[in-house]
């Protein structure tokens, strides 16, 4: 390497983020840490300061940022903290970063992660909303911009494995059938409907498989983080709805597969470990070890798969219809799950009311163009204030 790579790492706290920095740690003749950005966990944001000692540290919050730098100045530590949207925006788009890992949950990363393309830097994408919120101007700006976007999410990184370099052509040039979406089927997956409707936080947080914040936990939990992750392969991978099929793998040992017309099916295997696909696409296109061990087949010894059943998961035929309407419907699919979630997290509604909102917000207004980020933040706040006036009235 002729230099250390700077990397930005946005949601340092949260579980991608801290697994990316476990990853850059063990290579630290590759990369050193330029940026770690937080929310609420000033304390951890605190002790990773000490710990890397990054140029900038950023707080959504101006005299939580104050304080922070107050005490990193009293240890000596030279770390700048900023604060806001802004400084999120600084820090991924700064002249000095080669690489972000885009890991911010929800559509507050949108705008950093679209700084960061539009620096035309490697970004490491994570953040699957800011793909869900806004696909045509985020992939026409990487392009704009040369930026070098590479998934993160485990699905979209092994199809990304599994794909031809030169897949750019079109997935019919290069004999692509179809990209098969591999979902563990989260903790109810085997649950009576019946009691889904009385399922607690808890319980909606116990992934079978993956250790995750609360947010995709429950997202998981629901299926609406696959029906996301499916609107995100349509735009990562230029294929149509119809080209992208759901399969319940319960054991998330194959992480994805793609589907070729001369009967191939290439599959990329490993163990549920996020440091897998962050190593990856950090080192793209050279390999790296993660810390992840290896992959015992005789372990495992079976591989289960069934259809996703769409009847009892609502939010993934929500998903899969915003994403053939188009427009600002996933926008609005996106915003309206936010504050589901949130409303369930705080027990203000119950797990089966989130699709129930979510359904309400996208029946209340038509689907319109998204031709420019204006449009898609005014779908995005239209959604988060239908959703707002549902929970009054529930």
């Amino acid at each position: 390497m002729s230099h250390l790579q700077q990397i930005t790492v946005l949601g340092a706290t949260g579980s991608i983020g801290l697994s990316t920095l476990d990853v850059i740690v063990r290579h630290p003749d590759r990369y050193r840490v330029f940026a770690l950005t937080g929310y609420s966990r000033v304390d951890e944001l605190r002790e990773l300061c000490r710990v890397h000692h990054p140029r900038f540290a950023v707080l959504p919050d101006e005299s939580a940022a104050a304080a922070l730098q107050k005490s990193l100045q009293g240890e000596g530590l030279a770390t700048e903290v900023l604060h806001g949207e802004k400084g999120l925006c600084q820090v991924a788009s700064h002249e000095d970063v080669d690489t972000v890992m885009a890991a911010i949950v929800g559509s507050a990363g949108l705008a950093p992660t679209l700084a960061a393309v539009e620096a035309g830097k490697k970004v490491l994408l994570a953040n699957k909303e800011a793909l869900v919120m806004s696909g045509a101007l985020f992939m026409q700006a990487v392009k704009r911009n040369s930026a070098v976007l590479l998934p993160i999410d485990s699905e979209h990184n092994a199809i990304y494995q599994c794909l031809p370099t030169d897949y750019g052509r079109g997935m019919a040039a290069v004999g692509v059938r179809r990209i098969l979406l591999t979902a563990s089927g989260g903790p109810f997956r085997q649950m009576p409907a019946q009691q889904l409707h009385d399922v607690t936080l808890e319980q909606a947080c116990a992934h079978p498989n993956w250790a995750m914040g609360r947010k995709i936990s429950i997202d998981s939990a629901s299926m609406m983080n696959k029906g996301l992750e499916l609107i995100e392969a349509c735009w990562l991978f230029d294929v149509l709805p119809t080209q992208v099929e759901v399969v319940v793998h319960p054991q998330s040992i194959i992480h994805s597969l793609v589907d070729y017309v001369d009967g191939s099916v290439l599959a990329q295997l490993g163990n549920p470990d996020m440091r897998t696909p962050i190593a990856h696409a950090l080192a793209w296109p050279e390999r790296i070890d993660s810390g992840v061990a290896p992959l015992d087949l005789f372990a495992i010894a079976r591989l289960d798969f069934e259809a996703p059943d769409e009847q009892r998961f609502p939010c993934l035929r929500l998903a899969r219809e915003s994403a053939q309407a188009g427009g600002t419907a996933p926008a609005m699919l996106n915003a309206a799950n936010e504050v589901a979630v949130q409303a369930f997290i705080d027990g203000r509604i119950r797990f089966t009311q989130i699709p129930a909102m979510i359904e309400s917000v996208l029946q209340a207004e038509p689907v319109r163009a998204a031709d420019s980020l204006e449009l898609v933040l005014a779908a995005d706040k239209q959604a988060r204030e239908l959703a707002r006036r549902w929970l009054s009235q529930h």
